[in-house]
């Protein structure tokens, strides 16, 4: 008993002293350096704001203190950026992808799936900094009055691709809404200009939080109506309004799957990742310090200010989240394919 109480004494000791020696020498590797957030998207918008957050604070928690910059490459709806990281960045975790949440999942279900260079797979997630709730808006002096119409009327909405594409068009081609399309805006603040200008008449497939953080006078002035909640559970503060969910708009189990699997980008609406080559010990620093960046009082204060809603999803569980995604039946996943495919 007493051999057996020495051995595991033993082994935490070798541990602890491994661990110490894993921390030490991620420290020596940081010191000095700057690491760079690669966000997919124009600056201004959500991504571009969530990832200088991000950039601010987490650098006080790697190890060695590394200088944090950030680096907008949009184009792609997130997959310039994410295919960049994976084959051109350095991949010694001085590099932190931060793309929309599409290009996680746009390898199974995009009409450009053959022309994405990454595997979404493989990447080492660090983590994401919330879940969103997206939506679909429109003009206040527009003809559609509620998502109903939008059956009888024809919409004409702006898209920066990514989402803003794809969730309308399952609106369209799953559920049979009339949506005309707007293509080529940089990102969701030139959709917003367009909206403003009167150009389009609404956007789909954008967060909830993040037109409150970046659009808050269209609600103070009622300039858009929320028309309906592309999610399967909704907003708390939506569905005290009564905004109706898109999946409550089909009784068939298939197109109800489909949608499930389109809206699972909300749970991870902010993903983080490194490469996949990035040595352990590295990527272990560096979900340590996005869940402490993301817990800091003054990022949360700062958050606040902004009207950035933070929700923490870890590393290892974002990785398993993706790998959930990717073991979905490939019928299901064919089938979205083809209803994102067409106008």
């Amino acid at each position: 008993m007493r051999k057996a109480s020495l051995l595991l004494a033993s082994a935490a000791s070798l541990i602890l002293s491994f661990s110490a020696k894993a921390q030490d020498a991620v420290a020596d590797f940081y010191r000095g350096k700057t690491v760079t957030i690669v966000v997919g998207s124009t600056a201004g918008g959500g991504y571009d704001l969530y990832g200088r957050l991000v950039a601010r604070f987490i650098g006080k928690y790697i190890p060695g203190n590394p200088n944090v910059v950030v680096q907008n490459m949009p184009g792609a709806s997130g997959n310039t950026s994410a295919s960049w990281v994976a084959s051109i960045g350095a991949k010694d975790g001085t590099v932190i992808g931060a793309p929309q949440a599409g290009s996680l999942v746009d390898q199974l279900v995009s009409q450009n799936a053959a022309q994405i260079k990454h595997d979404a797979r493989v990447f080492n997630y660090v983590g994401s900094a919330n879940s969103e709730v997206f939506t679909c808006l429109v003009r206040s002096d527009s003809p559609i009055r509620s998502f109903d119409d939008v059956f009888t009327k024809e919409v004409i909405l702006g898209s920066s691709g990514g989402t803003t594409r794809d969730m309308p068009m399952a609106l369209k081609n799953i559920l049979g809404a009339k949506i005309k399309f707007v293509h080529g805006y940089a990102g969701t603040r030139e959709v917003g200009m367009a909206i403003e200008s009167g150009e389009v008449q609404g956007l789909c497939g954008m967060g909830w939080t993040s037109i409150q953080s970046q659009r808050p006078d269209w609600f103070e002035k009622k300039i858009v109506r929320v028309l309906v909640q592309e999610s399967t559970v909704g907003d708390a503060e939506l569905n005290k309004e009564k905004v109706p969910l898109s999946v409550s708009y089909t009784q068939d189990p298939e197109k109800r799957q489909m949608l499930e699997l389109l809206y699972s980008q909300g749970i991870f609406t902010r993903p983080y990742f490194m490469a996949r080559e990035v040595p352990k010990e590295r990527v272990d620093a560096a979900r340590a310090a996005f869940v402490k960046a993301l817990a800091d009082p003054q990022a949360l204060e700062e958050a606040q200010r902004q009207k950035l809603v933070i929700g923490t999803i870890d590393g290892a569980s974002l990785q398993a989240m993706v790998k959930k995604i990717y073991d979905i039946p490939a019928p299901v996943i064919a089938k979205l394919k083809a209803a994102l495919e067409g106008e």
